[in-house]
């Protein structure tokens, strides 16, 4: 083998020696800092959505007892909602 084959096969076997280095960094970092960033940004999403649902049914049930005091304006206003979108899908 002359003296620049080899070289360039050195050369070569050292790249591939530093591309597994920096692999192995990557995965260690993946694993370390990574997964458990993703994993409190979920529970943080999960909190999130759990008080957006006790919102969404707080209001549900304040419209519901408004429904029951005021029946027919309730029924009004779903005629008129009715009566609008039936208009505005033409």
């Amino acid at each position: 083998m002359t003296s620049t084959m080899k070289d360039a096969y050195d050369k070569a076997e050292d790249a591939m020696d530093q591309i597994s280095r920096l692999r192995a960094q990557v995965e260690t970092l993946m694993r370390e800092k990574a997964v458990p960033a993703m994993g409190a940004a979920a529970e943080r999403v999960e909190g999130a959505a759990h008080d957006a649902a006790d919102v969404m049914r707080g209001k549900a049930d304040a419209l519901a007892g408004v429904v029951r005091d005021k029946p027919l304006m309730a029924i009004g206003i779903a005629i008129a909602l009715g009566f609008l979108f039936g208009r505005a899908g033409r």
